[in-house]
């Protein structure tokens, strides 16, 4: 295939992504035949990931303005993948402009689009690095530049830490994260489960076993577990069209078939 001029050297064009597959369930264009197709096969066990996918960046959305409403106005977004219509720049900088929003990938392609779409916002940068690499992420020129660590900071890991396996210790990992923030900093996290709906859910994560990114599902109990170091805002962990719903769209009559727990917690 001839190679397009905006993808970066060194990506594998052979191996579908996570990042470029939710790419693709949004309905974005920063995906490859490889992602498509791999989509396709997760559309075929969970037929609703179209709307997962949508329904967890509305969770994305009440959480970041649950920050800004709280006094917020700093966000490290880590896993932020390929930009899309709501990012979480646009969200807080439209209610206050100043407030400075550091985003994080590992995805090559999900950089190179952050940096061509922020490069005239002097209060966004993007920092390519990997969620386990904690000192990579905090101690980055860029994160150092534009973020204060002497005042709140609000941390989005949604839809992320799933792709973190048991192996690198993702309880752990968060905790170093809880140690470098300040009090009053918080925390908005979302991941998938198997809980409801363990034989589609079980397809999806065979099918990511061929991508850059396998998936370990977690148990409600495991996801707060992860968080417990905070104290978390009612209600919770909870199906994320639970999550202080603000409009009819963001309510689901079954909360459960979003596979996806959402919370936020904060440093006291």
């Amino acid at each position: 295939m001839q190679r397009p001029d905006w993808i970066p050297e060194g990506v594998d064009l052979e191996k579908p992504s996570a990042a470029r597959c939710y790419d693709f369930y949004l309905g974005g264009a920063h995906n490859f035949a490889v992602d498509r197709e791999l989509g396709r096969k997760v559309m075929e066990v969970v037929p609703n990931v179209q709307e997962v996918a949508v329904n967890n960046r509305a969770f994305l959305r009440r959480a970041v303005r649950y920050c800004l409403d709280q006094g917020v106005r700093q966000f490290l977004d880590i896993g932020s993948g390929i930009p899309t219509a709501g990012n979480v720049h646009e969200i807080a900088q439209a209610v206050d402009p100043g407030t400075r929003v550091v985003y994080v990938d590992n995805e090559p392609v999900a950089v190179a689009h952050s940096r061509s779409i922020l490069g005239d916002n002097k209060n966004a940068t993007i920092v390519q690095a990997d969620l386990v690499d904690v000192e990579d992420v905090l101690d980055a020129p860029e994160t150092q530049r534009l973020l204060d660590f002497s005042q709140p900071i609000a941390v989005m890991m949604v839809a992320l830490v799933h792709f973190v396996p048991d192996s690198n210790k993702p309880r752990e990992v968060i905790r170093h994260y809880y140690d470098r923030l300040p009090a009053g900093s918080y925390l908005g996290f979302s991941h998938v489960t198997g809980d409801h709906y363990p034989e589609g859910v079980q397809g999806l994560v065979e099918l990511y076993k061929s991508s850059t990114n396998p998936v370990t599902l977690r148990t409600r109990d495991e996801v707060a577990g992860m968080l417990d170091d905070f104290e978390l805002v009612e209600p919770g962990v909870v199906y994320v069209p639970d999550w202080r719903p603000d409009t009819e769209d963001d309510v689901w009559e079954n909360p459960e078939r979003s596979i996806v727990y959402g919370a936020v917690g904060r440093k006291v």
